[in-house]
């Protein structure tokens, strides 16, 4: 197994890289399907050293194919393998037939699907459809599926899920629920789109043997966050660094009942990294924000003028934090967006440009999917459905930067290529996230002056503190939990 690549794949790339190792490489199909075997093993016997007992579900492609040789290996190091073939060997052709056929000389027996072969597993295979599938699964595999998830057996999927779409994460029809996924060749893009992060469990990955150029001969579809980039944009400070070298963020929201908000945008930001940060709110919350952050300048505003000399100030605003839609908000809203000045957005700050929008390459935009909708005039299942079509249309119609927030938050620009965050978990799901969020990208921004880059930086600093405090424990998780956490994602060169 190798360490997972940053690559993401659709399901036609990684089939351009399949027909790459063979053609140009000259490496034989069924030397990459006994490899395939290979690390599927290798990667059951390292997460479950102590499983027997093996049931492998096979399929009537490739993917059953790998299933095979699988079953094989696993026989000969004296496992004891239940082999189920979900069609007639006389249906199964090339690669998938040898490997079959393989199987069955060494010594293994092939049985057919019955309610009750998956009963003894420790582990189950999950090697039925790999990454051609595009139809509701059907008959059979339906219900080999159903069982496998309604199974006490530990699951390991071979390259994809059986039954989710390779690209889009769609379950057709029914998908298997992994504890584990192996990938071969490339991450695809539905791990992290649509139902995939449900039916994955821990993606893990095998270059099959192909060297770093050959997994290079296609271009990617997307790229994973991963944690060099932050060091890369914030590298170790300066011995003689002071404050006014970090950048000033100017954090505007907090309506009546709501000055939490603004508070935790606020101190997000002092936790990145920013040197100053300023929360312009309703005057009736500056006291609970001073007394709860101290750290923050807090100032109450009501005109577009007070508001006005504080945006001159600033190098990156934050706009939206439990801002509101009333005249005040709508105040503020027009006020920041009548000057050029960085800007990240979210919120009710989102949900005001819905209801009068406008383009600014100066922005960055974070939706949930709901805010989304409302963005798009579509309705959250829709963007669900196609999440990353959903942020390339909100890039080409709002212009700058898109963080979609979810499980698998991607960032997207015109000019970039698709970023996705594989860090964060459930927990995740409660209030105040998104301002933290926002506060860590503004901070960000400050520091580095790079919209694009910050936004990548920022959600996945997020993510990171997010898993740490989750630690403890998902359920229950608050976003305050998460503060503590940020100086050591954003220091990463500092630690032990």
């Amino acid at each position: 197994m190798s360490s997972l690549p940053v690559a993401v794949h659709t399901a036609d790339q990684v089939r351009a890289l399949d027909r790459h190792a063979i053609d140009d490489l000259q490496i034989p199909s069924y030397t990459l399907m006994t490899r395939a075997g290979e690390a599927a093993l290798g990667a059951l016997r390292s997460c479950w050293p102590s499983a027997h007992r093996i049931a492998v579900v096979c399929g009537p492609g490739n993917n059953g194919g790998d299933g095979y040789v699988l079953a094989r290996l696993a026989r000969a190091q004296r496992l004891e393998v239940v082999a189920i073939g979900l069609h007639e060997p006389g249906r199964l052709q090339g690669d998938a037939r040898r490997a079959h056929d393989d199987f069955v000389a060494a010594g293994g027996m092939v049985g057919g699907w019955h309610a009750d072969c998956l009963r003894e597993a420790d582990i189950i295979v999950d090697a039925i459809f790999g990454v051609g599938l595009s139809r509701p699964v059907d008959g059979v595999a339906a219900q080999a599926i159903a069982a496998i998830n309604a199974s006490e057996g530990r699951v390991l999927a071979l390259d994809v899920p059986s039954g989710l779409h390779a690209d889009t994460g769609e379950i057709l029809g029914c998908a298997v629920q992994a504890a584990r996924t192996l990938a071969f060749l490339g991450l695809k893009l539905g791990f992290y789109l649509g139902e995939g992060p449900n039916c994955t469990g821990v993606v893990m990955f095998d270059a099959l043997e192909l060297p770093p150029q050959a997994l290079a001969h296609v271009d990617a579809a997307a790229t994973l966050i991963d944690e060099p980039a932050v060091a890369e944009l914030l590298p170790r400070r300066r011995r003689t660094a002071h404050k006014g070298q970090q950048g000033s963020v100017l954090v505007i929201g907090g309506n009546i009942g709501m000055a939490g908000a603004a508070r935790m945008a606020g101190e997000a930001a002092l936790r990145a990294g920013s040197g100053l940060v300023t929360v312009a709110t309703r005057t009736e919350n500056v006291a609970a924000i001073v007394g709860a952050r101290p750290e923050l300048m807090c100032l109450g505003v009501t005109t577009a003028a007070d508001l006005t000399a504080l945006i001159e100030r600033a190098d990156v605003i934050a706009l939206g934090p439990g801002l509101g839609r009333d005249e005040w908000a709508k105040t503020m809203f027009d006020t920041v967006l009548g000057h050029d000045r960085r800007t990240v957005l979210d919120a009710d700050a989102l949900n005001l440009l819905a209801h009068s929008p406008r383009a600014n390459a100066q922005w960055i935009l974070t939706p949930h999917p709901g805010e989304a909708a409302r963005l798009l005039g579509k309705t959250a299942g829709e963007v669900q459905h196609d999440r990353l079509g959903a942020a390339r249309a909100i890039a080409a119609r709002y212009g700058g930067t898109v963080v979609l927030k979810g499980a698998g938050t991607l960032v997207v620009t015109d000019a970039a290529r698709p970023a996705i965050c594989d860090r964060g978990n459930p927990g995740m799901a409660s209030a105040g996230m998104g301002d933290v969020l926002t506060g860590v990208i503004a901070g960000i921004v400050a520091q580095s002056g790079d919209l694009a880059a910050a936004a990548r930086v920022g959600v996945l600093v997020h993510a990171l503190a997010g898993d740490m405090a989750a630690r403890r424990g998902e359920r229950g998780l608050l976003a305050t939990d998460l503060l503590a956490y940020l100086p050591t994602c954003v220091n990463p060169s500092q630690r032990s």
